[in-house]
């Protein structure tokens, strides 16, 4: 459940609050924040509301933190103290997308989930980095669209790449429809941004992406992926996450 504010695509001002109403309303369904971004916030007010989470909920949900949303030069004292209100508290997540924040998980213990749908680039330095732990629990947060066909997911991340280089450039809108993308006269800034978001995306059919998404666990150590799938369509979406699913049910990841 992520934090977003102010955005036109973004839906998740409160994930403290969905994080409790999910669990609600499922029985086995672990839940996290992806995240609270702890700028914003007291760090005692975030581990009370997630002590209650946790009492509501036993076993089924984790803290995830990120430093964006206000000035990042106090958050490693931030997560300090958030820690220190945390003593028999949820999991708590570090987010990050850089080899500092790699750094900072492994010093306080946290697990690390590393933002590849936001800067892959340091991924693989970073994830080595964040091995150092004593006990590590790390993730990589990945961008990925999944059709039936290679047409359909050509269709699909298209538009995701459009709303993304637009956004890049200052223009925060939601995600389009894909006829409207195929009618959309691109221009220059549109192109140059949308091939560098390209990279931080995984699209495809079921087979492409489970290969895809195994050999990117298997670079950077992890056997644990966050999976998320912007679509115009909440259909379409739901159609990526069962292939996925479907996809992955027989290809159990690895790192050795």
């Amino acid at each position: 459940m992520a934090e977003h504010h102010g955005s036109a695509a973004f839906a998740g001002t409160a994930p403290e609050i969905v994080a409790g109403g999910v669990p609600a309303a499922t029985s086995s369904l672990r839940v996290g924040s992806g995240g609270v971004l702890l700028p914003r916030y007291r760090p005692e007010k975030v581990a009370e509301v997630f002590t209650v989470l946790c009492a509501l909920h036993p076993g089924r949900v984790d803290l995830g933190v990120g430093r964006a949303g206000g000035p990042a030069h106090d958050f490693p004292h931030r997560v300090v103290e958030l820690l220190r209100r945390l003593p028999d508290g949820p999991p708590v997540w570090l987010l990050g997308a850089s080899p500092g924040s790699a750094d900072l998980a492994a010093d306080l213990g946290t697990a690390y989930c590393f933002a590849h749908f936001l800067n892959p680039g340091p991924g693989v330095a970073a994830m080595a980095r964040y091995r150092t732990a004593a006990q590590p629990r790390g993730a990589v947060a990945v961008r990925v669209v999944v059709a039936d066909t290679e047409v359909g997911a050509r269709r699909l991340a298209e538009a995701l790449l459009l709303w993304r280089a637009r956004r890049d450039l200052g223009i925060d809108e939601p995600l389009p429809d894909p006829d409207r993308v195929a009618a959309h006269a691109w221009s220059e800034p549109e192109r140059v941004r949308a091939a560098v978001d390209a990279h931080a995306l995984v699209s495809g059919t079921p087979e492409q992406v489970r290969a895809d998404l195994v050999e990117l666990a298997h670079r950077h150590g992890v056997d644990e992926l966050v999976v998320n799938t912007p679509t115009h369509d909440p259909a379409d979406r739901l159609r990526s996450y069962r292939l996925l699913a479907e996809a992955m049910a027989d290809a159990p990841v690895s790192t050795g």
